[in-house]
């Protein structure tokens, strides 16, 4: 069987996963196997990550409401479904958001959701 040079090829590969690796501690940066193994957990956990992102955002919105709504004297499910009534249609984001920053204007939207 003839000798089969993969030159050009593998040092592609290599250079790729490499450069992916780069900022990784120690030999996880430098050799290739090792480099290879952790660039493959890197991007499993990323993909995986992505979408915990969403959720994770959407419980600190609802934690956020359920504080501001708590003050208000109001329970965070209680003011949900008042508000779904009242057909108010501002997001959780939105809602965590004016609660942070503008509890004024948050505070009329309960008066006026409780009204509802």
């Amino acid at each position: 069987m003839t000798r089969v040079k993969r030159g050009n090829v593998a040092r592609k590969r290599r250079k790729k996963i490499l450069k992916l690796a780069k900022g990784f501690r120690g030999s996880h940066s430098r050799l290739f196997r090792i480099a290879n193994q952790q660039v493959m957990k890197a991007l499993r956990n990323a993909y995986r990550d992505r979408r915990k992102r969403k959720r994770d955002f959407r419980r600190l919105w609802i934690a956020r409401i359920n504080a501001a709504t708590r003050q208000h004297g109001v329970s965070y499910s209680q003011f949900m479904g008042q508000l779904k009534r009242a057909n108010i249609q501002l997001n959780r984001k939105m809602l965590a958001q004016l609660a942070a920053t503008d509890p004024d204007s948050f505070s009329k939207i309960v008066e006026l959701v409780a009204k509802a």
